[in-house]
Protein backbone atom coordinates (compact mmCIF):
# COMPACT_ATOMS: atom_id res chain seq x y z
CA UNK A 1 0.00 0.00 0.00
CA UNK A 2 1.10 3.55 -0.68
CA UNK A 3 -0.13 5.82 2.10
CA UNK A 4 -0.28 9.49 1.14
CA UNK A 5 -0.32 11.73 4.21
CA UNK A 6 -1.61 15.27 3.53
CA UNK A 7 -1.88 18.15 5.97
CA UNK A 8 -4.95 20.37 5.70
CA UNK A 9 -4.70 23.88 4.28
CA UNK A 10 -4.55 27.29 5.95
CA UNK A 11 -7.60 27.77 8.19
CA UNK A 12 -9.28 30.60 10.03
CA UNK A 13 -8.17 31.43 13.53
CA UNK A 14 -10.53 30.12 16.19
CA UNK A 15 -12.47 32.92 17.85
CA UNK A 16 -11.83 33.37 21.57
CA UNK A 17 -13.71 30.58 23.28
CA UNK A 18 -14.72 29.29 19.83
CA UNK A 19 -14.90 25.78 18.49
CA UNK A 20 -11.62 24.64 16.91
CA UNK A 21 -13.49 21.86 15.11
CA UNK A 22 -15.52 24.39 13.06
CA UNK A 23 -12.56 26.34 11.65
CA UNK A 24 -12.87 26.59 7.85
CA UNK A 25 -10.22 27.10 5.20
CA UNK A 26 -9.43 30.70 4.39
CA UNK A 27 -9.86 31.88 0.78
CA UNK A 28 -6.05 32.01 0.48
CA UNK A 29 -5.76 28.53 1.99
CA UNK A 30 -8.36 27.22 -0.46
CA UNK A 31 -6.51 28.77 -3.45
CA UNK A 32 -3.21 27.26 -2.35
CA UNK A 33 -4.81 23.85 -1.92
CA UNK A 34 -6.39 23.99 -5.38
CA UNK A 35 -2.92 24.66 -6.82
CA UNK A 36 -1.38 21.86 -4.72
CA UNK A 37 -4.11 19.46 -5.83
CA UNK A 38 -3.30 20.31 -9.45
CA UNK A 39 0.25 19.26 -8.60
CA UNK A 40 -1.07 15.92 -7.33
CA UNK A 41 -2.96 15.51 -10.59
CA UNK A 42 0.20 16.36 -12.57
CA UNK A 43 1.98 13.57 -10.68
CA UNK A 44 -0.77 11.20 -11.80
CA UNK A 45 -1.88 10.43 -8.25
CA UNK A 46 -5.14 8.54 -7.85
CA UNK A 47 -6.58 7.10 -4.68
CA UNK A 48 -8.54 3.96 -3.90
CA UNK A 49 -9.76 5.52 -0.67
CA UNK A 50 -9.62 8.94 0.96
CA UNK A 51 -9.88 9.28 4.73
CA UNK A 52 -10.19 12.62 6.49
CA UNK A 53 -10.33 14.04 9.96
CA UNK A 54 -13.90 15.05 10.80
CA UNK A 55 -12.79 18.64 11.45
CA UNK A 56 -14.18 21.08 8.85
CA UNK A 57 -10.83 22.31 7.50
CA UNK A 58 -9.68 18.74 6.80
CA UNK A 59 -13.02 17.75 5.21
CA UNK A 60 -12.77 20.80 2.92
CA UNK A 61 -9.18 19.91 2.06
CA UNK A 62 -10.10 16.32 1.16
CA UNK A 63 -12.94 17.55 -1.07
CA UNK A 64 -10.59 19.89 -2.97
CA UNK A 65 -8.08 17.10 -3.58
CA UNK A 66 -10.75 14.64 -4.64
CA UNK A 67 -12.27 17.14 -7.08
CA UNK A 68 -8.88 17.91 -8.63
CA UNK A 69 -7.86 14.27 -8.99
CA UNK A 70 -10.98 12.95 -10.66
CA UNK A 71 -13.86 13.23 -8.20
CA UNK A 72 -13.69 9.73 -6.74
CA UNK A 73 -13.60 8.19 -4.26
CA UNK A 74 -15.79 10.12 -1.85
CA UNK A 75 -13.78 11.09 1.25
CA UNK A 76 -14.73 9.15 4.38
CA UNK A 77 -14.50 10.73 7.83
CA UNK A 78 -12.25 8.89 10.25
CA UNK A 79 -12.38 10.13 13.87
CA UNK A 80 -8.90 8.69 14.47
CA UNK A 81 -7.49 11.44 12.18
CA UNK A 82 -8.82 14.25 14.42
CA UNK A 83 -6.49 16.43 16.48
CA UNK A 84 -5.19 14.87 19.66
CA UNK A 85 -5.51 11.21 18.63
CA UNK A 86 -2.44 9.06 19.27
CA UNK A 87 -0.66 8.02 16.04
CA UNK A 88 -0.85 4.33 17.02
CA UNK A 89 -4.63 4.62 17.25
CA UNK A 90 -4.73 6.32 13.84
CA UNK A 91 -2.64 3.55 12.31
CA UNK A 92 -4.93 0.89 13.82
CA UNK A 93 -8.00 2.68 12.43
CA UNK A 94 -6.46 2.70 8.96
CA UNK A 95 -6.93 -1.07 8.83
CA UNK A 96 -10.25 -0.08 7.25
CA UNK A 97 -8.21 0.68 4.11
CA UNK A 98 -6.61 -2.78 3.99
CA UNK A 99 -6.56 -4.02 0.43
CA UNK A 100 -6.41 -0.53 -1.09
CA UNK A 101 -3.24 0.16 -3.07
CA UNK A 102 -3.31 3.98 -2.83
CA UNK A 103 -4.74 5.61 0.30
CA UNK A 104 -4.88 9.33 1.09
CA UNK A 105 -5.30 10.58 4.66
CA UNK A 106 -5.95 14.23 5.51
CA UNK A 107 -5.37 15.48 9.02
CA UNK A 108 -3.52 17.70 11.46
CA UNK A 109 -0.22 18.28 13.19
CA UNK A 110 1.36 16.96 15.30
CA UNK A 111 -0.59 13.74 14.71
CA UNK A 112 0.45 13.37 11.08
CA UNK A 113 4.15 13.75 11.87
CA UNK A 114 3.72 11.19 14.62
CA UNK A 115 2.01 8.83 12.17
CA UNK A 116 4.86 9.19 9.66
CA UNK A 117 7.44 8.65 12.40
CA UNK A 118 5.58 5.59 13.69
CA UNK A 119 5.39 4.03 10.21
CA UNK A 120 9.07 4.70 9.47
CA UNK A 121 10.71 4.03 12.83
CA UNK A 122 8.22 2.16 15.01
CA UNK A 123 7.98 5.13 17.40
CA UNK A 124 5.71 8.17 17.08
CA UNK A 125 8.33 10.45 18.66
CA UNK A 126 11.53 9.16 17.07
CA UNK A 127 11.76 11.78 14.32
CA UNK A 128 10.74 15.36 13.75
CA UNK A 129 9.11 16.50 10.51
CA UNK A 130 8.66 20.01 9.15
CA UNK A 131 5.16 19.24 7.85
CA UNK A 132 3.66 22.44 6.48
CA UNK A 133 -0.02 23.00 5.75
CA UNK A 134 -0.64 21.53 2.31
CA UNK A 135 2.44 19.27 2.45
CA UNK A 136 2.33 15.68 1.24
CA UNK A 137 4.27 12.57 2.25
CA UNK A 138 4.19 9.24 0.39
CA UNK A 139 4.93 6.12 2.43
CA UNK A 140 5.13 2.56 1.23
CA UNK A 141 3.69 0.15 3.76
CA UNK A 142 4.50 -3.56 3.55
CA UNK A 143 1.77 -6.12 3.18
CA UNK A 144 0.25 -7.01 6.55
CA UNK A 145 2.18 -9.77 8.25
CA UNK A 146 0.48 -13.09 8.90
CA UNK A 147 1.74 -13.13 12.48
CA UNK A 148 -0.30 -10.93 14.83
CA UNK A 149 1.71 -8.17 16.45
CA UNK A 150 4.49 -8.22 13.85
CA UNK A 151 6.15 -4.84 13.40
CA UNK A 152 5.10 -2.90 10.33
CA UNK A 153 7.80 -0.56 9.11
CA UNK A 154 7.31 1.50 6.03
CA UNK A 155 9.56 3.20 3.53
CA UNK A 156 9.59 6.91 2.75
CA UNK A 157 8.91 7.24 -0.98
CA UNK A 158 9.01 11.05 -1.02
CA UNK A 159 7.93 14.24 0.73
CA UNK A 160 6.81 17.39 -1.07
CA UNK A 161 6.37 20.84 0.39
CA UNK A 162 3.26 22.84 -0.51
CA UNK A 163 5.35 25.08 -2.78
CA UNK A 164 6.75 22.08 -4.67
CA UNK A 165 3.23 20.70 -5.20
CA UNK A 166 1.96 24.04 -6.46
CA UNK A 167 4.88 24.35 -8.91
CA UNK A 168 4.19 20.87 -10.26
CA UNK A 169 0.61 21.96 -10.98
CA UNK A 170 1.52 24.92 -13.17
Amino acid sequence: MILYVFRHGIAEDAPPGGDDRARRLTPRGRDKLVAAARGMRALGLTFDSVWTSPLVRAVETAAIVTDATGGAPVPQRLPALASGVAPAETLRALRAAAGDAHVLVVGHEPGLSGLVSLVLTGSAGAMTLAFKKGGLVALELPEPRARAGAATRGTLRWMLTPRQLRRLGR
